[in-house]
């Protein structure tokens, strides 16, 4: 099941990759599909296949493996724009609305989706659910010394929040700008992602929060039939 698992994440990747095209500045994402997708970029740049790509990547881990990989790579602040971006989520729902940050990567994540005149989004069928938040936490990034003022304002809000604790270090989960993280369930799911992004987004000490609403353009679901890994382009309902 494991191989069939990886052989899905590599279809979907794959696929991913076919939509760059030369001249490109790249959105690169996080999480481990989005590095088979880098890996594929990488392989595609090294044979040729693709030139003059630029990557502006989500998080310190895909930056330290596209430099391994010998993709060029710019900063945020260093381009105009970006053609397309690629990255993973947590979940799906059938409007295109996303709960991501499994990785405490999602304010970097959403600068990029935001910035990038196409995001695609690459998951495995898993990641499809109908409502968001009942099988997977909400992360909201907050500042340290906020963090349990901002836990009481989401509990106001309906949502049970708790600190990310690290695994294999003592502590919290510190995220690539130097904040913390909670994990917050709300009963029920999330009904309305649109005004729950901005009601959280608006609590003092709270600098981005795990909700990726109408930023979607395309989602490719890697899937087995049959045996066979193989992709879906999912239509936004």
């Amino acid at each position: 099941m494991a191989d069939l698992q990886d052989r899905m994440k590599q279809a979907v990747a794959a696929a991913a990759v076919e939509q760059i095209r030369d001249g490109m500045v790249v959105g690169l994402g996080s999480g481990s599909t989005a590095a088979l997708m880098i890996h594929g970029l990488g392989a595609k740049l090294l044979s040729g296949e693709l030139k003059d790509i630029v990557g502006v990547t989500t998080s310190f881990q895909g930056e330290v493996l596209a430099a391994e990989l010998g993709i060029p790579l710019k900063s945020l602040n260093a381009i105009e724009h970006i053609d397309l971006a690629i990255d993973g989520a947590d979940e799906v729902d059938p409007s295109f609305q996303l709960i991501k940050g499994g990785g405490a990567c999602h304010v970097q994540e959403k600068l990029v989706a935001r910035r990038a005149e196409r995001f695609v989004v690459v998951v495995d069928s898993s990641k499809l659910v109908q409502t968001l938040n009942l099988g997977f936490l909400l992360p909201v990034e907050v500042l340290p010394g906020a963090w349990r003022q901002v836990q009481g304002e989401l509990g106001a809000l309906g949502g049970d929040a708790q600190l990310r604790m690290a695994v294999r270090k003592a502590g919290p989960v510190v995220t690539d700008q130097g904040n913390l993280v909670l994990d917050v369930k709300f009963a029920g799911g999330i009904s309305d992602p649109v005004a729950l992004e901005q009601e959280i987004n608006n609590l003092p000490g709270v600098l981005e929060n795990g909700l990726f609403v109408n930023l979607t353009d395309q989602v490719l679901v890697g899937e087995i039939v049959e045996g066979v890994p193989g992709v879906r382009d999912l239509v936004k309902r």
